[in-house]
């Protein structure tokens, strides 16, 4: 079937098209229906069933013959070593970890945290824990201790198993004194934790509560994967909140395995044996989803990558990854490229390496600007498809289902709503928007499998984050539009939605807009407060490496350009070229504490920033124009 019929399938019984999806995973127990309402809006899906995600993503692979295949590549260049784990090693050493986490009383519903670089012991990690039932939380290696800490006290672990230090370019940071320093902060202390020491940073043990990795798991007994219910936590994950308390995000197994299983072949058009690289971090939803668990899941070899887009050693590894690999379908964020291409903007390095076996790229995780996705088009001559999920979804909400049928791409838009999600655009007060018009995307409930079930421990939040501004729908944050062949545009989020003298503009198209000057590799857009209008748009804008104009000459083509694609209404007079701009380590731009700054409202050092100084350099950026006049801080 194509699409239109697939949906169609979906929306006409949703209880028989996800049975139906759920034969494609192993069960110890089948379930006898999909989907348990009983609690709504807390949804259970497979609740019935008993399974073991460890064992649909390792096992299974193994009792099939394929124990031989790789599960793992891990291409370090960061260290220059590269490694191959098949199928077989991994059930061998996931059962190993799993055992020793059992020996020392580790089971089934008990939290383990995760604080691990971009190695393959971090899958490890991680399907050990669902191996033997228990729930992970992974971390973001380097995480400042308060953080940390705040999520030690929030999950509770039994164990914490870390790093002793991650690399990035140019520097060690050692992990082992932040964990540390975390512990002694929090409330809640784990009972013993296991460190990977790596040499190029050893950590000092604490006797009687650290252990070393391989010491720990020396004459472990191995595991047997451990039946779990269908809607039991698999893992924890944190997002940061708008309060500054993470949210704990809860993903049960079955429903988890199911869809993303369904998303490799449907959405990335794969097959069991490729080789599919997420070029994203293990702390972060994409890689959880699409580094370990998916591709594993389906069968296919999953690329671990410790390095960077730009400088490990240049803008060329990621063709040497693809190229040496063998990938077929890569998976990264449009700030990715936006660096490779602010760096090698003729795409010279792209010309050394053989890419004819790859087949898609696929990006997310922030908007897709339609100048990185024809630069992208143009230089790999592959197809660049844009799609749209979130942490608490998990997998894609819209996309181009490739697997389905090749819809015709719009660039700018990540296409139709996927098979679960009936996506509406809402007004403020509820009612349903037309289409073109911008308003907040709302998803009518119930979600479907592998979505989040609900935050942890936080019960009430879960429905004031997500379900009390739409009854009946999960509010997604973000603003965008419907156009009339039901193609979704994602414009920006709620909060980057700002309102000029009346008009309510998105911030997002005026990003488009700029990101198409020619000198332009990089951009934001952000709403000021004005005294007359309300709020004013401010443009930041990154230059491409090698040009050599005036920036207040590329200022003025910036507001001239606005003000010809939006029109006057837009009142687009402030901007300004700075040299990059504050991200997260996932590479969203941190939009609304640039916004802070600029009205001197209280701010926080936002836990997922990937270089503070940066913000130094906004802040004097800001001031040239009149703005950040109060020293404002976290």
């Amino acid at each position: 079937m194509g699409y239109k019929q697939t949906y169609a399938a979906w929306k006409a019984d949703p209880e028989a098209y996800w049975m139906q999806a759920a034969e494609a995973i192993d069960w110890v127990k089948r379930p006898t229906r999909a989907l348990d309402d009983s609690a709504a809006p807390f949804y259970r899906w497979y609740a019935d069933g008993q399974m073991n995600t460890c064992w649909n993503a390792v096992d299974r692979h193994v009792a099939a013959g394929r124990g031989a295949d790789p599960a793992i590549i891990w291409d370090s260049p960061m260290t220059g070593q590269k490694r191959r784990i098949p199928f077989a090693d991994l059930q061998e050493q996931t059962a190993r970890l799993g055992g020793a986490l059992q020996a020392r009383g580790v089971g089934r519903g008990d939290r383990v945290i995760i604080y691990m670089p971009m190695v393959p012991e971090a899958l490890v990690a991680m399907l050990a824990c669902a191996r033997i039932g228990a729930v992970h939380s992974v971390v973001f290696g380097g995480f400042a201790a308060h953080e940390l800490a705040v999520r030690i006290d929030d999950a509770t672990p039994k164990a914490v198993i870390a790093g002793s230090c991650g690399l990035e370019p140019g520097r060690t940071i050692a992990y082992k004194p932040l964990l540390d320093e975390a512990i002694r902060l929090s409330a809640h202390a784990p009972e013993f934790c296991v460190i990977l020491q790596r040499p190029e940073c050893a950590a000092e043990l604490t006797p009687g509560r650290d252990h070393d990795w391989h010491d720990f798991q020396s004459g472990a007994a191995p595991a047997d994967c451990v039946p779990v219910g269908g809607a039991d936590p698999l893992y924890i994950l944190y997002t940061s909140g708008t309060t500054g308390q993470p949210k704990g995000v809860v993903r049960p197994n079955a429903g988890h395995a199911v869809a993303l299983h369904w998303t490799m072949k449907n959405v990335y058009d794969v097959a069991p044996g490729d080789v599919f690289w997420a070029a994203s971090d293990v702390g972060w939803v994409v890689g959880h989803s699409y580094i370990c668990y998916a591709p594993l899941i389906y069968g296919c070899t999953t690329v671990v990558f410790e390095g960077k887009p730009v400088g490990t050693p240049d803008a060329g590894t990621f063709w040497r990854v693809i190229a040496e690999h063998d990938v077929r379908v890569l998976f990264t964020a449009p700030t990715a490229f936006r660096a490779i291409k602010r760096v090698d903007p003729k795409g010279a390095f792209i010309g050394q390496h053989d890419l004819s076996r790859l087949k898609a790229l696929y990006l997310a995780g922030e908007r897709a600007d339609p100048d990185t996705i024809e630069w992208a088009q143009t230089m790999l001559k592959v197809p660049v498809i844009d799609h749209w999920w979130q942490t608490e979804t998990g997998y894609t909400i819209a996309g181009n289902p490739w697997g389905l049928e090749r819809l015709p791409v719009k660039i700018g838009s990540p296409t139709v709503p996927m098979p679960g999600y009936e996506v509406h655009v809402l007004g403020e007060d509820g009612h349903q928007l037309k289409p073109g018009e911008l308003g907040a995307i709302a998803v009518k409930l119930p979600l479907p499998p592998g979505t989040l079930s609900g935050l942890w421990n936080a019960e009430d939040r879960f429905r004031k984050s997500y379900l009390h501004h739409f009854p009946g729908y999960y509010e997604t944050g973000d603003a965008g539009m419907v156009d009339e062949d039901g193609y979704l545009w994602i414009m920006a989020r709620t909060d980057d939605v700002i309102n000029v003298a009346g008009h309510r503009l998105s911030t997002g198209a005026m990003e488009e807009v700029l990101a198409g000057l020619p000198e332009v590799a990089e951009c934001a857009v952000i709403g000021v407060a004005d005294p007359l209008k309300g709020q004013l748009p401010m443009g930041f804008l990154c230059v491409s490496a090698g040009v050599d104009r005036p920036s207040e000459e590329i200022v003025q083509d910036a507001v001239a350009r606005v003000r010809e694609k939006i029109g006057p209404v837009a009142a687009f007079k402030l901007a300004v070229v700075v040299e990059r701009l504050p991200k997260t380590r996932s590479g969203k731009i941190l939009r609304a504490t640039m916004a802070k700054i600029a009205d001197g409202e209280p701010w926080k050092m936002p836990a997922t920033i990937d270089d503070p100084a940066i913000l130094d350099e906004i802040r004097e950026a800001l001031q040239g124009l009149g703005y950040a006049r109060e020293p404002a801080g976290a």
